[in-house]
């Protein structure tokens, strides 16, 4: 049988990076539609804020996804104390501005310690516990960043576009083991990372349309959950032009220089 979406007859669902933009108005969403919530994110409190404005409906589990240690434990509790995870959507992330003229390693260190090994260290408790039940959907937030290289972006495009290979190489186990994964690929996204972007910033959308279309996508199989599609479907365009077109053109279309 073929993995499907999950619906809240079967767990609970798991939003990381719920404090604040895409996670916390997901999670919203999610228990607007009957989903017990479980969020996770470094801010106690704005997860206990959440939950006051969902009463039942919303549970904050507070935890740093770059210790694995606690990522493991903090499923297990989750599991124990409040049933199986069905949906987990994780989406705990930071981005790091880069330039090459004032290159470190700390901005990698830390975007590989959050984005890409804290979502493994979330997958490894969460596949364990899924393939036991033969059933279950996790939701990994990319990023249009990893489709190619972007000015600012190579610390943060580096460990989203591992985030695609991670999840593409993974399916072909998990459809055998009736686990749904998917990755999202939102574009840009009106929040206070994207601010600082020092370029224009094409279809920029709201938090509130962005966390609509992943809702959306999480209730069907379709393994990436992309929007705004025109700029997707542009940006995909891109990385298959020769680098002789592609640099000039996405040097043109941000204006940097």
């Amino acid at each position: 049988m073929p993995p499907r979406p999950q619906s809240p007859a079967d767990g609970i669902a798991w939003v990381t990076g719920a404090s604040s933009g895409i996670g916390r108005v997901v999670a919203a969403k999610l228990a607007g539609e009957g989903w017990r919530v479980v969020v996770s994110a470094r801010g106690a409190d704005a997860l206990a804020s959440l939950a006051a404005e969902h009463s039942g409906k919303i549970i904050p589990v507070p935890l740093d996804m770059a210790d694995a240690d606690a990522v493991a434990a903090a499923v297990a509790h989750i599991e124990a104390a409040h049933g199986p995870i069905a949906l987990a959507v994780l989406n705990a992330g930071i981005y790091l501005p880069v330039r090459g003229e004032d290159l470190t390693l700390e901005p990698f260190r830390r975007s590989i310690d959050v984005n890409l090994t804290g979502t493994v260290a979330a997958l490894v408790p969460l596949i364990d516990a899924m393939k036991a039940r033969r059933s279950g959907q996790i939701a990994v937030v990319s990023s249009v960043a990893g489709y190619t290289g972007l000015p600012t972006s190579a610390a943060y495009g580096a460990t989203k576009a591992a985030l695609f290979n991670l999840c593409e190489s993974l399916k072909f186990d998990l459809d055998r083991l009736g686990i749904l994964v998917q990755v999202v690929s939102p574009g840009f996204v009106d929040t206070p990372a994207t601010k600082s972007n020092p370029f224009p910033m094409p279809f920029l959308i709201s938090v509130e349309v962005a966390a609509e279309r992943i809702v959306k996508g999480l209730k069907r199989s379709a393994f990436e959950i992309t929007f705004p599609r025109r700029f997707t479907t542009i940006l995909k365009l891109l990385r298959i032009l020769p680098y002789g077109l592609y640099f000039p053109l996405v040097k043109r279309a941000t204006g940097w220089r």
